[in-house]
């Protein structure tokens, strides 16, 4: 029963945080070029709230390990409450630097968010993992629906400053979720302190000892490279719309289908990762993030955006559950720190190299660019998860001689 009610806590969680991501989706580059000394910065601020994620991602599991999950959640609830005030302050006095400042602020936020769905694995059986992980993921589809036309419908309400008021928004969604943490409760050590009351092992592997898992590195590259595809298509979606003579209410109709995407496959994604193994889903999602990108290559139309938007979404929920599935089994419960520090520090340096070359790609070489920039990417994943396949298949065959 604690459990489902943890669970049910982090999709709202989850929601408030997706909320508060949208508007940085939908508008962070557009007010980035609007702030910029030049165009090729515009998307630095998304950059930033990448590079923000990497800084705080190791610390943020470390220090939810020592203090617990509901202490480390609570700090980057506050961070994120702290840089949507900061991002509609330098909006207001147009300072490109302070907005940038405020999207660092984001990053300990989103840092801190993306263990919601790893924090729901805690007290769940082991086959029942990808389908928690999947549940609090689906929380993004409340957000999906409501913040788009929030972000927008908020853009005028400091009359003088367009946009600072979606960026209050933000600051209101983190608080929000702030108050919503103290519902956790603790079925075990998982929302607090977590070595006492964790079964321990006789030794505690080295991080290079779990990291050199084939299950470690399959994990890592696919929940890395789905998101970091997500963000180098998605940083500059909204440019490339405006840019082909579609305006911003069309943009956030767009994100607001791949936001859907992203999460309308979380209620079965988790039980075909149950049932049918996290390679083959996979996979799978690689071939939709191909799809997705063959119709983005296809045409600059509204139709094009929406449809290859949505699948963008789709693949990113199938490769991002899988990989996050391995995260979950590739360690013990005293190595949870460090590892799952160490597998979210890989996912963000994947994710802030493409948020910093999404801007330079479409300045220099365009849409089209853009698109075929992660297709490398999504092979390197395939390959990975096939080697790993083979390795769980080959140690199932030495198990059974011996």
């Amino acid at each position: 029963m604690n459990s489902k009610r943890n669970i049910a806590v982090l999709f709202v969680c989850q929601a408030l945080y997706w909320g508060a991501v949208i508007v940085g989706i939908t508008l962070s580059a557009i007010v980035g070029a609007s702030l910029a000394p030049e165009p090729i910065l515009a998307t630095l601020p998304a950059g930033l709230l990448a590079l923000g994620a990497i800084v705080a991602t190791a610390p943020a599991s470390l220090l939810m390990q020592r203090y617990g999950r509901r202490t480390g959640f609570r700090i980057g609830t506050i961070s994120g409450a702290l840089g949507g005030a900061l991002a509609a302050y330098a909006i207001v006095e147009q300072s490109f630097v302070g907005f940038c400042l405020g999207n660092l602020a984001l990053g300990l936020y989103q840092a801190c968010a993306n263990y919601y769905r790893l924090a729901a694995t805690d007290s769940v059986a082991a086959n029942r993992s990808g389908t928690a992980i999947a549940w609090v993921m689906a929380g993004g589809i409340l957000a999906a629906i409501v913040a788009p036309a929030v972000s927008v419908g908020s853009k005028d309400l400091i009359s003088t400053s367009l946009y600072a008021g979606s960026y209050l928004v933000v600051l209101g969604l983190s608080l929000a979720a702030t108050f919503v943490l103290g519902l956790l409760v603790t079925p075990s050590a998982a929302f607090e302190k977590s070595g006492p009351a964790a079964p321990q092992h006789a030794h505690a592997r080295s991080l290079g000892e779990v990291a050199r898992q084939p299950i470690f590195i399959a994990a890592v590259v696919n929940a890395g490279v789905s998101h970091g595809t997500m963000i180098l298509v998605m940083t500059t979606t909204p440019l490339a719309m405006t840019a082909h003579a579609l305006d911003i209410g069309d943009a956030a109709f767009v994100i607001q289908w791949h936001v859907l995407g992203m999460f309308i496959p979380a209620f079965f994604s988790g039980r075909l990762v149950d049932r049918l193994g996290p390679a083959t889903v996979s996979i799978a999602g690689a071939c939709v993030f191909i799809l997705s990108i063959t119709l983005a290559l296809s045409g600059t139309a509204m139709g094009y955006f929406l449809v290859s938007s949505f699948l963008l979404g789709a693949g990113w929920n199938l490769m991002y559950v899988a990989g996050s599935t391995l995260i979950a089994a590739s360690h013990r419960p005293e190595e949870r720190g460090k590892v799952q520090g160490a597998a979210e520090l890989g996912i963000a340096v994947i994710a802030v190299i493409a948020a910093f070359s999404s801007g330079g790609l479409l300045a220099f070489f365009g849409w089209n660019a853009v698109n075929v920039g992660a297709l490398p990417l999504l092979a390197a994943a395939v390959l990975i998860t096939l080697w790993y396949a083979r390795c769980r298949r080959r140690e199932g065959a030495e198990g059974a001689v011996g």
